[in-house]
């Protein structure tokens, strides 16, 4: 099975058949291949054997639960998740992106609105997978070949030296070599060396900075004290796009709009539903960053508006 992403393949997990027939109609007219699941075991199941881009969630199933089907896709998958509730209440909202869904429906749903919806998560960026162990860990490429040695006259036979299990992914600032017995003194001179330079976070690198928060959009990434931040699709959007508005207010509208891949106009409708869901990534966001809501240093509420960033600490 191709396994590359050029195959556009869906995961249902639902346990409701009329609905289930529905979501796969949806999606096959979408050009999607579609995998059907009735229950939460199975859907895991079938998104760790499919890898599909997309996998649609109910909440409410016999055995394991969306929330917690979700939780478990996100320990090894990126795969787009949209969650399908009968249930509208805030904290299921808010449940539901906690667990890693990308986007959230309450039933009932129309099946316009879900295939735009998935459309727009498509023309997201997929989220990199973690390398730290805090995330889906990628697969291992196959070691390179040993590179070929020049043969040496009269070379003593020497036992092999064991095998040295492959590094695993680590960030740089971690990794530290393991000196040998005997060090010449150009290694020890360089050892003795002062660290590399701090990390540079040049705007023409495509770095944006506010109060030593650092995004690149085009890389993914959000750093704060030299670490990263690990952030949903949907939350790393948020900051995005406050930090290129700066202090210029977005409102819940805009930034919903947004999330969908559509221009912040009003020809399109936003729901209630829609402007909560900003709110609980604005509220996770909040707690990722350790940012007070009383006096934030990055995203300030404006209230019966929307959001913008907090004044410079220079202002």
């Amino acid at each position: 099975m191709d396994t590359h992403g050029e195959r556009r393949v869906a995961v249902i997990i639902e346990d409701d058949a009329d609905i289930r027939h529905l979501l796969e109609t949806v999606l096959t007219q979408a050009g999607f291949e579609v995998i059907a699941t009735g229950n939460g075991l199975d859907g895991v199941q079938a998104v760790r054997a499919y890898d599909p881009m997309v996998t649609t969630l109910d909440v409410s199933m016999p055995g394991i639960d969306g929330f917690e089907a979700a939780k478990r896709i996100r320990t090894f998958s990126n795969t787009y998740l949209v969650m399908l509730t009968a249930r509208d209440e805030e904290i299921d909202t808010l449940q539901g992106l906690e667990a890693g869904a990308d986007d959230y429906l309450t039933k009932p749903f129309r099946p316009r609105e879900l295939r735009a919806r998935v459309e727009a998560m498509m023309r997201r960026p997929r989220q990199v997978l973690a390398v730290d162990g805090s995330g889906p860990v990628a697969p291992v490429a196959a070691p390179a070949p040993a590179p070929v040695q020049a043969p040496v006259a009269a070379a003593p036979a020497v036992a092999p030296a064991p095998a040295v299990a492959e590094p695993q992914y680590t960030p740089a600032a971690t990794v530290q070599a393991v000196a040998p017995q005997a060090v010449p003194v150009e290694a020890a001179a360089e050892a003795a060396a002062p660290p590399a330079a701090a990390k540079s976070y040049d705007r023409e690198d495509g770095w944006l900075d506010h109060n030593g928060l650092y995004v690149n959009s085009e890389m993914r990434l959000a750093e704060k004290d030299g670490r990263a931040i690990d952030l949903t699709r949907s939350e790393f959007d948020l900051l995005n796009a406050l930090m290129e508005s700066q202090r210029r207010v977005r409102s819940k509208a805009d930034l919903a709009l947004l999330l969908r891949g559509e221009s912040y106009v009003t020809a399109h409708f936003v729901s209630e539903a829609d402007k909560r869901a900003i709110e609980v990534h604005m509220a996770n966001l909040r707690r990722k960053l350790a940012d007070s809501i009383t006096t934030p240093r990055w995203i300030e509420t404006v209230r019966g508006v929307g959001y913008r960033l907090a004044a410079s600490d220079n202002d």
